[in-house]
Formats: structure tokens, C-alpha cells, sequence
């Protein structure tokens, strides 16, 4: 199913933070028309927030009446509404109740206290409070799936009276995973680290826990793992100006639970650069290998990724230096289409100002035999949309032209000079 960044207005490819679009269903007719949203389960988990939350936002925002408590996993919404429509109010959403108000990031948890909430982002370490007016800040505080002061105190009561019932029936019976624990273990959702730590064998405790743990949170492990290095590294996916945004021809397959190869390369280069004061500082040999590591040192795809990322404003200059490593990796006319492509998006949208340089750019290709003639001139023949806005395209093109038609005249000169011969 398509995925979409979180943060919708976040363009980057790169953008570790994703969930999967909206599907909903239009069902029934008249009065009796609902709207069922397929995916929320999916969604929700990405957001790491209970599917109620979003079905009674909703429901508020629409002025619908939306079941928060299905018992079928049907979530609905009375009434006809598309998905798009939805998609639209999940952003109103994600941007009051899940991101950083500090950072912007989607990496934060629900702290509810004495009826306020509070989100705790584990990327920044900023607290900030949502908004006690909002209809949904009421029925979050109303419904709130941690329970207070009396259940946690129920809770303690009923692990003490286990532990010292554990005791008096002797080390046998003492194991915090047999069938007795049952009821610890739905209680308190298998976190009862005390007991794990007493020193139980019992395997199916230990399996219980992880499965747990995987239900919670599958591919999203940065909603797991809270220590310094790992928020350190997570910093770096955050939303930065100073990252382009890395086109693929096509949604792939590795990318499908979280970052592809290709956007890992890419990313890795970027941030190497950074680390090095330029990207001119990252040898042809790194790339290589890193591509190698990754396993697509023979995709086409890897040359979109590598048009804009391996060079600066400098490009033109930088052809040269560079080609060893692109001949290398060209191998066929989807290379060199698909690295024609990410030279569209480097020069057409990363840095529009460099579209002058065009026909510089396609001369040093042309020159250094890393795109053929003929590519040359099928690619030049039409603009396409398939990496930039067609309006973009055209103006790439455009400016392409006077390389093009150089192109005609050199050829014609050589046919010229052969038939003299």
C-alpha cells in the first residue's frame, strides 16, 4: 500500500517518518451511508496513537457520528467522505495531537496529568501541552487507555499480594509466567519488568514480552530504542533546509517498512558531505563501496540518486572528476536515462539556478561518454513529468537546447567529413 510522510508538508524522500495513506470505503446509501475507514489500524500504529483518537477527531471535525469503540475493527463515520478529504483532516490531526511543537518531529508520547496532556518527544526531550479547548483533548482525558492514580495503585496492590503468595507456595510456584500470572500479565500488558528480573526461566514469559513489544511497535524502532547515540543519529533524519529532496523513479520494494537502499546511499552521502565540508570531499571509492554495501551498485536507480547528490553548484566542473565512478556504474540505457532524470530534479527543483548550466552539464556527459547521443536526443525530444513538474521539465529542456542542436550540427559535420573522405 502507498506510503506518505507524516509530515505531509515534508517533501524529502528521505523522511524516515512515514504511514500509509488513508483508505476509506463509501458504503450503503440514503440515510444510512457511512464511511469506513480500511486502514486506520495501519495508521494509527505509525502515529503511535490509539485508532479512537483519530476516529472521534473525525468525527468532531466532520460534525459526524464516529464509533470509537468498534467491536469488529470497522471503524466508521456516518456519512459520505473521501479520502482525501480525510487524509486533510489527519494533517489538522498529527499537527495538534502527535508532533514536537519544538522540533516538529512525530516522535512523541502521551503524558496524561491531572486532565492535561502532554507530548514528550523523544527526539528533542521537549514537553509541550495540547490544548485543553479541543474536543478531542476532552475525550482523550475521559478515555485515558494508561487509567489513573486508583488503577495504578490497584495494579501495585495486586503484584505485591502475587509476590508474597509466590513466596508461600515456594520457588515452584514463584514463577511470574505460569498459568497464575495470567492476570498479571493482561493487567499490566507484559511490563512487569520486576518479576522478568527475578530471575524466571520460563520461555514462554520471555516470548510473551517480545511479542508484545512487537505488536507495539513494529518497524518503528525508534519509538523503542531512548539512548543518547540512538537520538543523536535520529536528529539527523530530522526535517533540514539544507538536505535535497532525492527522487526514485518508482516506489520500491526495500523501502517498504522503512527507508530504502537507495534513500539510505543517498542520505549517507549528504551527510558525509556535511561532515567533510563539501561533497567533493566524498571519493568515488566511498560511494562505491557504500552503494556495493547496500547491494544496488548495479541498479539504474542508484544513478538518479547519485545525480543529486554527488555534486555541488560546481557540477559542470566536477563531470570529470567524477566520471571514472559513473562509467563504472552506467551500464545500459536505463542508467543513463534514469541518471538524466536525477540531473533533471538536481538542476530543475534542488537548485533551479543552475538550470542556465544545462547545456555545460549535457556537454560534460556527452563528452566524458557517460550518456550516448542517441539518449541525448530522445531525452531532449520531450519533456516528461516522471521525476519533475512537466512545467519544470520544459524549462530544463528549453535550456537544453542550444547543446541539442550543437549535437545536430556535430553530427552532421562528421557525416560531412566521412562522406569527403
Amino acid at each position: 500500500m502507498a506510503t506518505v510522510n507524516i509530515r505531509r508538508d515534508v517533501t524529502d524522500p528521505f523522511y524516515r517518518y512515514k504511514m500509509e495513506k488513508l483508505q476509506s470505503k463509501i458504503e450503503g446509501k440514503g440515510n444510512g451511508i457511512k464511511t469506513v475507514i480500511v486502514n486506520l489500524n495501519s495508521v494509527a500504529q505509525s502515529l503511535s496513537r490509539p485508532p479512537a483518537y483519530l476516529i472521534k477527531y473525525f468525527g468532531f471535525e466532520l460534525g459526524a457520528q464516529a464509533n470509537a469503540k468498534p467491536t469488529d475493527e470497522r471503524w466508521i463515520i456516518n456519512g459520505a467522505h473521501e479520502s482525501s478529504k480525510l487524509q486533510d483532516y489527519l494533517d489538522g490531526f498529527i499537527s495538534k495531537f502527535v508532533l514536537c511543537k519544538k522540533c516538529k518531529n512525530p516522535e512523541t508520547d502521551v503524558i496524561i496529568k491531572d486532565e492535561k496532556i502532554t507530548l514528550d518527544c523523544k527526539a528533542c526531550g521537549q514537553r509541550c501541552d495540547v490544548d485543553p479547548r479541543l474536543k478531542l483533548s476532552t475525550f482523550i482525558v475521559r478515555n485515558n487507555p494508561k487509567g489513573g492514580k486508583k488503577e495504578k495503585k490497584d495494579k501495585q496492590a495486586r503484584r505485591e499480594a502475587k509476590k508474597q503468595k509466590s513466596q508461600s507456595n515456594g520457588d515452584q510456584d514463584a514463577s511470574p509466567g505460569d498459568s497464575n500470572g495470567s492476570e498479571n500479565g493482561e493487567e499490566n500488558g507484559y511490563d512487569d519488568d520486576e518479576a522478568l528480573e527475578a530471575g524466571s526461566d520460563d520461555e514462554l514469559v520471555r516470548q510473551a514480552k517480545d511479542l508484545q513489544l512487537d505488536e507495539e511497535i513494529k518497524d518503528d524502532d525508534w519509538a523503542v530504542d531512548l539512548s543518547e547515540a540512538a537520538i543523536k543519529a535520529r536528529a539527523k533524519d530530522l526535517p533540514d533546509d539544507l538536505k535535497r529532496s532525492l527522487v526514485l523513479e518508482e516506489a520500491d520494494e526495500d523501502g517498504a517498512d522503512g527507508p530504502s537502499s537507495y534513500e539510505q546511499l543517498g542520505s549517507w552521502i549528504i551527510e558525509t558531505a556535511e561532515e567533510k565540508g563539501g561533497v567533493t570531499k566524498v571519493s568515488d571509492i566511498e560511494i562505491y563501496k557504500k552503494a556495493k554495501d547496500f547491494g544496488i551498485e548495479t541498479k539504474h536507480k542508484t544513478l538518479a540518486v547519485l545525480a543529486q547528490s554527488i555534486f555541488d553548484e560546481k557540477i559542470a566542473k566536477q563531470i570529470e572528476d567524477r566520471a571514472p565512478l559513473l562509467k563504472k556504474l552506467i551500464t545500459s540505457e536505463r542508467h543513463e536515462k534514469a541518471f538524466l532524470g536525477g540531473t533533471e530534479r538536481f538542476v530543475g527543483q534542488d537548485r533551479p539556478a543552475l538550470i542556465a548550466q544545462v547545456p555545460a552539464i549535457l556537454l560534460g556527459y556527452y563528452q566524458n561518454d557517460l550518456v550516448s547521443e542517441e539518449t541525448l536526443k530522445t531525452w531532449g525530444a520531450k519533456a516528461s513529468k516522471k521525476y519533475v513538474d512537466i512545467s519544470t521539465s520544459k524549462k530544463v529542456r528549453k535550456s537544453a537546447q542550444p547543446f541539442l542542436e550543437w549535437l545536430e550540427t556535430a553530427e552532421s559535420e562528421d557525416e560531412s567529413e566521412e562522406e569527403s573522405e
